[in-house]
């Protein structure tokens, strides 16, 4: 397991005025009715989604440590001129130079507009210690000018490897100067149907140059759906769960002083949960963080700022509390409260790598036995008319609904995870 190091994004920040004409473009292309970040988001896994993977094909890959990003290869058809930009989920745009994409049927000319989705990672060579820039590639929006998001995951990564990967890996076999001169390393992650699971965990992850924060499994059947895809499921072990929230610290008053805050003081970390918001964004305190003295001294001498900023955390069983492991700039908001209750949920419900081993057998016979019965729907006489030539599109998924939690927002309620109940000031901390 390597050290987890999350990269700086390469390249020149596009201007104002260009980065809101590629989202226009971007939106279009994805036929999408606002400019807002497409790239889909993962749910926690639960105890319950041993049955989904049971009874629907799913495909699983590990869970990169890195930044989510989306590559955006914008190709003026009159000129042929190739532009590529990555985007991350602030929907920030930054130039990249030194990349060229050939097209699959003719390496003359240059592939057509494509939308890739992936995630930028440092892979360290354990021998020499070379740190590599890597974009993984893990699936696709639009390949050459075509919107392939209503397909089904498995046409999807076809395109992303055949129309994309091959010809780009066969030119830089030719021309291997060509690497000298790009900004990262490219790669397509390898998928695995969901009852190989084991092989992620014994062979794929033992060999990574790079940190890995958990597994990702994406049904087979479903469209690519922008923002939250209850059809995309990210696992952790119970212990390595983490939330996103907005990091608040309260300082005590001087001593004497009453109402002014004393800053040499160790604070107290509030934890802020984000509520949505149209116009403005909306947090209310959730919880407190707990910081050993030493650890907040470091953090001063960083000369970092430190309020106000976006913090992953994870649970501390054993004592009960949140500990911090980084912040998270590249994230423009801390987890949605349901989102945080179903985080919370998958903490409690406790699936094990164990249980997801335990559970291969009975997914693969599952998986086989569905593939039985398609094979033998295929082969009977079919009385009906023959599909339609072009690919319908296929409805989004509605997303699921927010489950009932015990936890409760706004007036601040005593829970098992929660321990931020009480008055307002507590030995003259503000809360």
């Amino acid at each position: 397991m390597h050290e987890s190091r999350v990269p700086d994004l390469p390249g020149e920040l596009v201007p104002h005025d260009q980065a809101e004409y590629l989202k226009d473009q971007l939106a279009n292309f994805c036929q999408l009715t606002n400019t807002k970040f497409p790239g889909s988001q993962p749910v926690s896994f639960s105890q319950s989604d041993l049955d989904r993977l049971e009874n629907e094909d799913y495909w699983v890959c590990e869970k990169s440590d890195g930044v989510r990003v989306l590559m955006f290869i914008h190709t003026n058809l009159e000129t042929n001129d190739q532009a590529t930009y990555i985007l991350d989920r602030l929907n920030h745009y930054r130039l990249q130079t030194g990349l060229y994409f050939p097209h699959h049927e003719n390496p003359r000319m240059p592939l057509r507009s494509t939308v890739l989705d992936g995630e930028l990672v440092i892979d360290v060579d354990p021998r020499t210690k070379q740190e590599t820039l890597r974009f993984l590639a893990f699936d696709c929006l639009i390949v050459d000018n075509q919107n392939v998001m209503s397909r089904p995951l498995d046409k999807r990564y076809g395109r992303l490897k055949e129309w994309f990967y091959k010809p780009y890996s066969r030119m830089i076999r030719d021309h291997p100067h060509m690497l000298q001169n790009q900004p990262f390393d490219i790669k397509v992650k390898d998928m695995n149907f969901s009852y190989g699971v084991d092989k992620v965990f014994n062979e794929d992850i033992p060999r990574l140059q790079h940190g890995n924060d958990g597994l990702i499994y994406t049904c087979a059947q479903s469209p690519y759906v922008t923002g939250t895809d209850p059809k995309i499921l990210k696992w952790k072990p119970p212990s390595e769960n983490s939330i996103d929230f907005k990091l608040v610290l309260r300082f005590p008053p001087v001593l004497g002083r009453h109402g002014e805050p004393d800053y040499h003081a160790k604070p107290i970390f509030g934890l802020h949960v984000y509520t949505g918001g149209d116009k403005y964004d909306k947090y209310e305190p959730f919880d407190e963080m707990f910081m050993e003295d030493s650890e907040w001294e470091r953090l001063k001498d960083s000369g970092e700022q430190i309020d106000d900023r976006i913090v992953e955390v994870h649970w501390e069983p054993r004592m009960q509390r949140w500990r911090m492991m980084r912040f998270r700039d590249d994230k423009p908001h801390g987890n949605f409260h349901g989102v945080v209750d179903n985080i919370i949920q998958s903490i409690k419900d406790g699936v094990e790598k164990e249980d997801l081993l335990a559970r291969s057998n009975a997914i693969r016979t599952a998986w086989k036995a569905r593939q039985g019965v398609q094979a033998r729907a295929t082969t009977a006489p079919q009385n009906q008319q023959p599909p339609p030539s072009q690919p319908q599109r296929l409805p989004q998924p509605p997303p699921l609904p927010i489950a009932k939690a015990d936890l409760h927002y706004g007036p601040l309620q005593e829970s098992r995870y929660s321990r931020v109940g009480g008055p307002a000031v507590v030995l003259g901390f503000n809360r």
